[in-house]
């Protein structure tokens, strides 16, 4: 009989994105379950991967090792109080995807100290193709390390850091970091159109162009300081651009950009932690 190694709380898209990774990484789907109250969403996960989906959290919780909170920051208290019970019985591992929610509130609503790993991802996870922070309570070993660290390297890269507070500085690189460089390419694209490219033109060029950006940062040993300068010419078109760049204080901008973004994550962990 296959034990049920791993049990997600919620299935809803990163955890249909985790499952499925998890699954190309050599899971069976009978290792895998996952609740969720939607009827129609647990019959697409069923189809679409084979695993057992219930309608109830408690259902079958007590066989799992490995315990994933997917469910909303506004349901989490509700549904963490609901397992509280069964985890402080049989004390799996309990990994949080949930944003805003810190290591000390999820173990005040479920009860008690049990071992929480709290994981940061970003939309791109949903494309195997994530960036992931993660932080482990004092009660996670290294054997809950290894198998927290499994579940989010399945849909991309995974960073610890040794500080929960981290996590808020997670959060405004590379949590919300896709829409910054979203907002970017739309402003390059918009500019490219003014310039009088054709607008599909425009979008291609300026998507290949990122893709092509990323893609030799991830391969090359040299900072992007370095490789800036490689593609800068002196006297050149590309220096001519980071000229205006630099005229507007650029730097300055993102950095603001991110303080604000880690102080709003800062402030919703506060919240959340308080309202229930």
């Amino acid at each position: 009989m296959t034990t049920v190694k791993i049990r997600f709380i919620g299935g809803g898209n990163m955890a249909a994105s985790l499952i499925a990774g998890l699954i190309a990484d050599g899971y069976t789907p009978a290792e895998i379950q996952v609740s969720d109250p939607d009827p129609e969403r647990r019959q697409v996960l069923q189809a679409a991967l084979g695993v057992r989906a219930l309608a109830s959290n408690l259902e079958g919780l007590a066989e799992a090792g490995t315990l994933v909170l997917c469910v909303k920051p506004q349901m989490a208290a509700m549904v963490c109080a609901e397992l509280g019970p069964m985890v402080s019985e049989h004390c799996p591992l309990v990994v949080s995807v949930m944003a805003g929610v810190t290591e000390r509130t999820i173990q005040r609503w479920l009860g008690g100290p049990v071992p929480v790993v709290r994981a940061m991802p970003n939309t791109p996870a949903m494309l195997q193709t994530g960036a992931i922070g993660l932080h482990a309570s004092p009660e996670v070993d290294a054997e809950g390390r290894n198998r927290a660290e499994t579940i989010l390297r399945a849909v991309g890269l995974v960073r610890w850091v040794e500080d929960e507070a981290a996590i808020d500085a997670v959060t405004a690189i590379s949590g919300s970091g896709p829409a910054y460089f979203f907002l970017l390419m739309e402003t390059l694209e918009q500019a490219a159109i003014e310039l009088g490219l054709e607008a599909e033109t425009a979008r291609l060029l300026t998507l290949q162009t990122a893709l092509g950006a990323a893609k030799m940062a991830m391969e090359s040993t040299d900072p992007p300081a370095r490789l800036r300068e490689r593609v800068t010419s002196p006297g050149g078109t590309t220096e001519r651009a980071l000229a205006v760049f630099a005229e507007a204080n650029l730097r300055g901008l993102v950095e603001r950009a991110a303080r604000a973004a880690r102080d709003r994550a800062v402030e919703l962990s506060r919240i959340l932690s308080e309202s229930a």
